[in-house]
């Protein structure tokens, strides 16, 4: 799980199922993180039925986050999470086919340690996710979307 602001990776959960308690774990670890408490939050992601299901929706209300979903699987509208997704495969080995679920979850925190604290993003003014996450005013730089010619 990603903030759209800082680009930090705020939870993670590895896991050999994708029911639903992965992403309410994944979102409690999200939320031990949060700074700012008076902000309001919006959890967006795809239509996997994980994010449709009561179990989800009722802890999201009762933590009065808005919920925002893609239309029609179109991965420019989860840009964020497809880009992070690849980058951890690609590169930060794990995309290799790992020996063991032990192995997986020690390569997987230790990608997140150095994806958060030692990769400068240009769209953070070359600052790390984790510094930009602690601060209360940051301009953000958003690249808009090339627009597709038929």
């Amino acid at each position: 799980m990603t903030d759209a602001y800082s680009k930090k990776i705020v939870g993670f959960k590895l896991a050999d199922h994708l029911r639903t308690e992965i992403v309410v774990d994944t979102l409690k670890m999200a939320l031990k993180q949060r700074l700012f408490p008076n902000r309001k939050l919006i959890h967006h992601s795809d239509r996997g039925i994980q994010y449709c299901v009561p179990e989800f929706t009722d802890f999201t209300d009762k933590q009065q986050i808005l919920l925002s979903n893609t239309q029609n699987s179109n991965p420019y509208e989860n840009a964020i999470a497809e880009r992070i997704n690849r980058m951890l495969k690609y590169e930060y080995g794990l995309k290799e086919i790992l020996l063991d679920f032990k192995t997986a979850e020690k390569m997987v925190k230790q990608a997140v340690e150095i994806y958060n604290n030692q990769s400068l993003h240009f769209s953070l003014g070359l600052q790390t996710p984790a510094k930009v996450h602690a601060k209360e005013n940051v301009k953000y730089k958003s690249y808009k979307r090339k627009k597709m010619l038929i």
